[in-house]
C-alpha cells in the first residue's frame, strides 16, 4: 500500500511552501499532506504588515504567543492518526520541522512507517541551544533582525516583505545556490511573519524513535544548516541506534532549493515509499 507523505515545514513556513513538491509527488502517483502548524497560515498577517507600516506592525499582539512545541506535536499526531486510516505514513520535516518530527516519532512510533529529515534538526545528545554553540554551526549573516522584542511579543516577528536589496541578496545566498530574485520573493510570500519561540527540548528516544526507519537528506550546499551540522546529527543518531542507521541521501543544493525545484527530493521520497509499502 502506498504511503501518505505528511510534510512539516520549517521556521515561519506554512504548508504553502510545499506546493511545488506536492505537485511533483502527485505526478509520481503519491499522496501528500502539507501541515500548517498551530497558529500558522495567517500568523502575524495584518493590514499594517500589508501596508508596511512597520511601527504599527511591531506593536500588534501575536497569534503565536503562548503556542508551544507540545501544541505542534499534538496537532501532527492528530493528523497522523487520521491519515493512518488510509495506509502507512511517512513523516517528512524540513529545517525546524525536524524538532516536531523527532517528538512525534518518540510519542507514536507505531503510527509511522518512516521519518525523513530534509536538512532538518535532529537533536540526539543536546538541545538546539547546545548544537548552536558547537563549531559545526556557523550561520550566515542575512542582516535581518526581529521587528519586535521576541520576549515582549511572545513570538519571533520578521518582516518578510522587505524590499531592501541587501537583505534580499543575503537571503538568496543563505537559502539557495542559484535562486532568482523572483523565486526568493515568491518564497517569502509563503512565510508567516510570526513564529513560536518554543522549539522544544526533546532528544531522540532510542527505544521509540529508534524503532522507526529514518532517512536523512543532506543538502550539501546549505548555508543555513551547515553540512557539518547535518552530518553531526547523522553520526550521533547512528551511534545511538547502530542497528537502525539513517538511510542517507545527498542533494547538491541550498536550504530551500528542494522546495523551489523539487524533482530531486521528490525522487528520493518516492524511493522511500517503496520501503514503506505494507508497513504497519
Amino acid at each position: 500500500m502506498q504511503p501518505t507523505f505528511v510534510l512539516v515545514p520549517g521556521s515561519h513556513a506554512t504548508g504553502r511552501c510545499f506546493t511545488a513538491l506536492q505537485s511533483e509527488l502527485a505526478l509520481r502517483g503519491h499522496r501528500s499532506l502539507a501541515v500548517d502548524l498551530p497558529g500558522h497560515g495567517t500568523a502575524g498577517f495584518s493590514t499594517a504588515y500589508q501596508a508596511q507600516d512597520l511601527a504599527a506592525f511591531a506593536e500588534l499582539p501575536s497569534p503565536m504567543a503562548g503556542i508551544t512545541h507540545a501544541d505542534n506535536v499534538a496537532h501532527v499526531i492528530d493528523l497522523i492518526r487520521r491519515v493512518r486510516e488510509h495506509g502507512p505514513v511517512v513523516l517528512v520535516g524540513h529545517s525546524r520541522g525536524g524538532f516536531t518530527v523527532t517528538s512525534v516519532a518518540n510519542a507514536v512510533p507505531d503510527l509511522l512507517a518512516r521519518t525523513v529529515y530534509v536538512s532538518a534538526w535532529c537533536c540526539v545528545t543536546g538541545t538546539a541551544a547546545d548544537y548552536l554553540a558547537t563549531p559545526a554551526f556557523r550561520p550566515p549573516d542575512v542582516g535581518l533582525i526581529p521587528v519586535s522584542d521576541p520576549k515582549r511579543l511572545g513570538a519571533v516577528r520578521m518582516n518578510w516583505r522587505t524590499t531592501d536589496p541587501a537583505h534580499l541578496t543575503a537571503l538568496n545566498h543563505a537559502w539557495t545556490t542559484d535562486g532568482a530574485d523572483a523565486e526568493i520573493i515568491a518564497f517569502l510570500s509563503t512565510l508567516d511573519p510570526d513564529e513560536s519561540r518554543d522549539a522544544g527540548t526533546d532528544l531522540v528516544d532510542r527505544a521509540a524513535w529508534g524503532k522507526v526507519a529514518h532517512s536523512y537528506v543532506r543538502l550539501t550546499e546549505d548555508a543555513s544548516m551547515p553540512l557539518a551540522l547535518q552530518d553531526h546529527f547523522i553520526e550521533e543518531a547512528d551511534a545511538l541506534t547502530p542497528d537502525n542507521p539513517f538511510d542517507v541521501h545527498s542533494l547538491p543544493v541550498g536550504h530551500i532549493d528542494p522546495l523551489l525545484r523539487p524533482t530531486g527530493l521528490a525522487e528520493i521520497l518516492a524511493g522511500t515509499a517503496g520501503y514503506s509499502e505494507g508497513a504497519r
